[in-house]
């Protein structure tokens, strides 16, 4: 048992201890802006018919597209912090996922940029419109992330002293954490692979621009579900406090909204994806009133 604690601790430290998350933070920026300029090259590259453009990718087009593979690199840094910041605040947790796609978004629009066609037709033309959804989407998330994020820091002013019971917790959070890094490593690298393959066969299906954009993420959100049940069930173990058990439930359901978003396209997807924040964000409105009012009661 001792033996166990202690090769969990030492996993702990390596794999999410702040040492390693400013290591993780610098070599990925590194690679994102190396990726940065190889993509920009190969578009010129292109440009000058040196090489040819497979499959007439819409990445290979415009060197605006370009800021969509170092843009790629910042979202495995995120997922990254959405691990790193499991066991030590949930919100935290909660506001990563939504943070990643939005990311996710702004990355689309980087590629849409290149695409646009400028005309008085603008509100006739599919690509622009998704483009004015996407841009107006990516605003609302911005103040919805906020207003996110500041409920969540109300909540840890009103936080009563920790208990052992609230450490278990942690400790059961802590080894999740250390279970997700390697399985979203060896996602990551499954699709890239996957991916390349699919390349090198010259595959429509594949190459297809929203196929490549939900590339990983739509498994990862997948995966994100199955954590926040586990979370939720653990909970119970720890809480039966209607308010929090409805919080955690709440956020449960924001992933899936979150997830269902992958399966759709067009208006359908942005509105999904602005629910989900929205419902996260009223979730954790009313429960820091619920908390607060039992609080109050109590004094």
């Amino acid at each position: 048992m001792i033996y166990l604690e202690n090769l969990f601790t030492t996993l702990y430290a390596a794999l999410l201890s702040e040492n390693t998350r400013e290591k993780i933070e610098k070599t990925i920026l590194s690679i994102a802006l190396f990726s940065f300029f190889v993509h920009l090259i190969l578009i010129y590259l292109v440009k000058m018919d040196i090489i040819p453009n497979f499959n007439e990718s819409e990445l290979l087009q415009n060197p605006i597209s370009s800021i969509y593979t170092p843009f790629s690199f910042i979202l495995v840094y995120e997922v990254y912090l959405l691990i790193f910041y499991l066991p030590k605040s949930f919100t935290t947790y909660i506001t990563k996922q939504y943070e990643i796609i939005t990311l996710i978004i702004i990355r689309k629009l980087f590629n849409d940029l290149s695409a646009l066609e400028l005309t008085s037709n603008w509100f006739e033309i599919k690509g622009d419109l998704q483009f004015t959804y996407d841009l107006i989407a990516s605003l609302l998330l911005f103040y919805l992330i906020f207003l996110f994020e500041r409920q969540g820091k109300k909540k840890l002013n009103n936080k009563l002293e920790d208990k052992p019971i609230i450490e278990r917790f942690i400790k059961s959070k802590k080894i999740i954490a250390v279970i997700l890094v390697p399985l979203f490593l060896i996602m990551a690298v499954y699709t890239f692979m996957n991916w390349s393959f699919a390349v090198s066969m010259a595959s429509d299906e594949i190459l297809e621009f929203n196929s490549i954009n939900n590339l990983f993420f739509d498994q990862f959100f997948t995966i994100l579900i199955l954590v926040d049940v586990i979370l939720l069930l653990i909970s119970f173990f720890y809480t039966n406090q209607f308010h929090k058990i409805i919080r955690n439930s709440g956020f449960v359901i924001s992933t899936i909204l979150i997830r269902l978003s992958f399966g759709v396209s067009g208006l359908t997807s942005t509105v999904l994806i602005v629910v989900a924040v929205l419902f996260g964000l009223t979730i954790i409105v009313i429960h820091n009133k619920y908390e607060n009012e039992s609080l109050a009661s109590n004094v």
